[in-house]
């Protein structure tokens, strides 16, 4: 059958086949047990190999290649299970602060602090990232909201802290805060820590919830989009339930957006932080829709909120079979194949490789874990 391609669309489409050959050829390196892959922009070639049982993240266990995962991409994957709500009032709990595991420490500015105690909060916040800065955690600072005639001190003093590493931005109804705060931190951080600062930017009300699209693109800082379940109730009316289900298609938008951006989606606080039932029915509820942490209110909260947003031994045992069942299938020249039953194809390759990717983060020995799974 004759070609419905002409002559010089042949030549063209001839020399970009050349051109992705050759550049597939230059991706591959040698490695210890064989032919590696280098990660390029567009694409993460990778496989978790069985030959280490290390649990350092980023390290044994972890991403080495051998087959092509179009499109998938790991590089914006960072911990952050926790984010621990730290009031800037008050001493006692600042100290007890630098004890903790959390992933993400947020020293609070905003609804932690009454009005009359808001000057004394942020000359308290300053010492807290100072006396903190030895920290595993990620530091961060909760502003007041862009318009209350708050955020302009609280940024003029926290950033010029060597210890932040994120600002979050609560009430976020349009892209216009988020920008607004980005240029601030180009005002008014040090030049060497500009491209340290990442945003949060927190959806509280429902103009947020509607502009939440823009606000994900609004500056290159934006980080992660976190959902605030009892401001959004203040703002629509909505009436709270065990049940959260009056809170279902909010979390859903977050976490969704969150997502097509490739950015973290941070759950909502379980207030009642006594009942442990409800706190681990709520993580595991969120992780189930795509959250990737939890907001936490108190101590006893973390360890319980970032075991939960841990995958368990059960899920990260069928990831690894799903990847080392690609990497065989591959070599056979075959894109989909069954297992137990199950088709499984690219999509779920890559949700496998997102597993393992965050157990790995989490320090989880991730050839330790699925042989005690498979025993």
């Amino acid at each position: 059958m004759q070609s419905l391609l002409g002559p010089v669309a042949r030549q063209a489409l001839g020399r970009r086949l050349t051109t992705h050959n050759s550049t597939h050829s230059a991706l591959l390196t040698k490695a210890g047990d064989g032919l590696r892959l280098k990660p390029t922009h567009l694409t993460s070639y990778c496989y978790y190999s069985s030959s280490s049982s290390s649990s350092t993240p980023g390290k044994g266990a972890g991403i080495q290649s051998l087959a092509p995962v179009p499109g998938l991409d790991l590089g914006h994957e960072k911990l952050r299970r926790a984010v621990f709500y730290v009031p800037c009032s008050e001493e006692r709990k600042i100290q007890k602060s630098f004890t903790s595991a959390a992933d993400c420490i947020m020293y609070d500015l905003e609804d932690g602090v009454s009005l009359n105690r808001k000057g004394q909060a942020r000359a308290l916040v300053v010492e807290a990232l100072a006396g903190n800065s030895g920290s595993r955690a990620e530091l961060g600072v909760r502003i007041n909201a862009v318009g209350s005639g708050l955020e302009l001190d609280d940024l003029t003093v926290v950033l010029q802290s060597e210890a932040l590493s994120v600002v979050m931005v609560p009430k976020v109804d349009s892209h216009r805060e988020v920008q607004h705060v980005a240029q601030l931190i180009d005002a008014l951080a040090p030049a060497h820590r500009r491209d340290k600062i990442s945003i949060i930017a927190a959806i509280e009300t429902a103009r947020g919830l509607v502009n939440i699209r823009d606000i994900a693109q609004a500056d290159r800082r934006v980080d992660a989009l976190l959902f605030a379940a009892e401001d959004y109730c203040a703002d629509t009316g909505v009436i709270r339930t065990r049940s959260r289900r009056e809170l279902y298609y909010a979390r859903s938008v977050v976490s969704t957006t969150a997502h097509a951006f490739r950015l973290q989606a941070i759950d909502m606080v379980t207030m009642d932080f006594r009942d442990m039932d409800v706190l681990r029915e709520e993580c595991a509820e969120g992780a189930e829709m795509g959250f990737t942490g939890k907001q936490v209110i108190h101590p006893a909260q973390v360890d319980a909120v970032q075991k939960q947003f841990v995958p368990p031994d059960n899920i990260l045992a069928r990831a690894w079979r799903i990847v080392r069942g690609y990497q065989e299938h591959y070599a056979m020249g075959k894109g989909a194949f069954d297992l137990d039953g199950k088709a499984i194809d690219m999509p779920v390759v890559k949700w496998a490789y997102r597993i393992l990717r965050r157990a790995e983060l989490a320090g989880v020995d991730v050839v330790a874990s699925t042989k005690a799974a498979a025993s």
